[in-house]
């Protein structure tokens, strides 16, 4: 299979595989957010194949999803593709520059941060106009709601995709789709996957809190 294809063809399972977990792995949070994990699946494809891999996958599986579960239309279509780029391809335009095990953290982390702040601007702009809530009442949830929201997002997102990326890569090299090229990473501190899963249990704790299931 030449490059060519071999893009392609990462690219459709990317595709594939965040619709999937987009449809059936998303769960209310605060207010009309709800969390899916599409986004760590969005973000491993910009560390594996580099950033221009990640802003295609965001479009069109925004696109699927506008067309198939999403009751925001093409203004929530504009909205997810801001925050999947804002999230995957900072972190993969890091992680290009710096292929460490540090580059990758940086790049998670400045990833969030940079999604979070986008879209609290994006969310004071825009809800309003396809939510019908006022821009005074918008204002006063930025902090509670939408902030609270993108930083759980952001911690859970960078979790799986530091969690997920040195198997990930593992199966894709022995099924030919990565050249050695690739770095496969090297081993991982037990103490900073520890940090990682207690980063993400609480995520999921005080999203479970807020729902009044826990």
């Amino acid at each position: 299979m030449n490059s060519k294809a071999k893009n392609i063809t990462a690219i459709a399972m990317l595709c594939a595989v965040s619709y999937v977990v987009m449809v059936f792995g998303r769960f209310p949070v605060v207010l009309f957010l709800k969390y899916d994990p599409k986004d760590a699946v969005i973000a491993l494809g910009g560390l594996i194949w580099g950033p221009m891999t990640s802003c295609i996958v965001s479009v069109i599986v925004s696109f699927l999803e506008m067309l198939s579960v999403s009751e925001t239309g093409i203004i929530g279509c504009i909205m997810n593709i801001i925050s999947s780029c804002s999230f995957a391809c900072t972190a993969s335009v890091i992680y290009k520059r710096k292929r460490t095990l540090t580059g990758a953290v940086i790049g998670l982390a400045v990833g969030g941060v940079t999604m979070t702040a986008v879209m609290m601007l994006w969310n004071y702009l825009v809800t309003p106009l396809y939510m019908g809530y006022p821009r005074e009442a918008v204002a006063k949830l930025l902090i509670p709601a939408f902030l609270l929201f993108n930083l759980l997002k952001s911690g859970l997102n960078g979790g799986f995709t530091f969690l997920l990326y040195k198997p990930v890569i593992t199966a894709l090299r022995k099924g030919g789709y990565v050249t050695a090229s690739v770095k496969q990473g090297k081993k991982r501190p037990a103490g900073l996957i520890l940090v990682t899963v207690m980063i993400m249990i609480s995520c999921i704790l005080f999203i479970l809190s807020m729902n009044g299931i826990i």
